[in-house]
């Protein structure tokens, strides 16, 4: 006879199904739970830059006003090293329980993956895309004393002089190194790359006069040009910048489709649970929407994006492309 016939081998298979399907529901009680309740303790950042660049003071406006709004402290934490590759690979391994997050820039997000070899994670897997929360044009600035007064004499110049007109980067395959590539490419000129590690040390050397130009995020140049210690041809925003609103886009200045904004966006190790996503989406909106932030923002040439998840996911796979388009055209690496 089978014993699943026998009554009290029924009764025992029931009791197991039953014991079975409670714990299931009990595992998604708690999940749940847990959804509701977060965050029930602080909540790191990790910044994969060092400390006192554009994307770590990002990160550090943002963390007040998250405390204030989910109720823990959200602590940054700078993990730099190989242009952002090593912080951002510690957040995918981190677990996803919106404990973790990253506030990061365009390099890490949608060009590390063209310009280094066995990169340790995949911006568009591993990671569940909060928002794109700040973005900036760049500004085209030179020394004092640099014969081209405007963006079309600069053209003109290094056509008659190829290769001569050195432009520093914050570093090989960054965000500014890219920008002068596509200007390059763009213009039908040819300029002498200067990498230094990192933003500081390039700007450095160009108020010194140590070289010649330079792509660089307005806020980390804007008082340099407010003093007249550096002189801007250019920004790379479709439109002219508020704090330098005499300063033409490049379109204006005869170089089209040079339209380049840095970007600041936040991430998390993918897997959040729903709940706690949205929850973490609508607390970064609403930071970035009050009006002493985005006045903050606004007066260091930030302007405030603050897009969907959705919406973030579409921008990177658009990012993702051009960049691979100019690093192959210009046969950039990162060395």
């Amino acid at each position: 006879m089978n014993p699943f016939q026998q009554p009290s081998a029924r009764r025992r298979l029931c009791a197991l199904a039953g014991a079975l399907v409670a714990a299931v529901a009990a595992a998604g009680g708690i999940s749940a739970a847990a959804a509701q309740t977060w965050p029930t303790k602080a909540v790191s950042v990790v910044v994969p830059f060092p400390a006192g660049g554009s994307t770590d003071t990002i990160a550090r406006m943002l963390a007040p006003p998250l405390n204030e709004k989910l109720g823990q402290p959200f602590v940054v934490d700078n993990r730099p090293g190989a242009t952002g590759a090593i912080g951002a690979a510690m957040v995918k391994r981190a677990p996803a329980d919106g404990y973790t997050l990253m506030v990061a820039s365009i390099g890490v997000y949608a060009v590390n993956p063209f310009l280094q070899k066995n990169l340790p994670y995949d911006p568009a897997k591993d990671f569940d895309l909060l928002t794109v929360a700040v973005r900036a044009p760049n500004v085209l600035v030179t020394k004092p004393g640099f014969p081209a007064g405007n963006l079309q004499e600069l053209v003109a110049y290094m056509k008659k002089n190829p290769g001569k007109v050195s432009f520093a980067t914050s570093g090989a395959g960054s965000s500014d190194h890219l920008t002068a590539a596509l200007f390059g490419q763009k213009s039908g000129t040819d300029g002498l790359h200067v990498p230094y590690k990192g933003g500081a040390p390039a700007i450095s050397d160009l108020l010194a006069g140590q070289v010649d130009a330079s792509f660089q995020n307005i806020n980390a140049v804007l008082q340099h040009i407010r003093s007249g210690k550096l002189k801007a041809l250019a920004v790379t925003g479709d439109k002219r910048s508020p704090v330098l609103p005499n300063v033409p886009t490049m379109t204006e200045g005869g170089v089209k489709d040079v339209d380049v904004y840095s970007w600041q966006a936040v991430a998390a190790p993918r897997g959040l649970p729903k709940d706690v996503k949205a929850r973490l989406h609508a607390a970064l909106v609403s930071a970035l929407a009050d009006p002493q932030m985005r006045q903050k923002l606004a007066e260091s040439g930030f302007e405030v994006v603050a897009n969907t998840p959705e919406q973030f996911d579409q921008f990177e796979r658009q990012e993702l492309q051009r960049w691979k388009a100019v690093i192959e055209a210009g046969k950039i690496t990162s060395e």
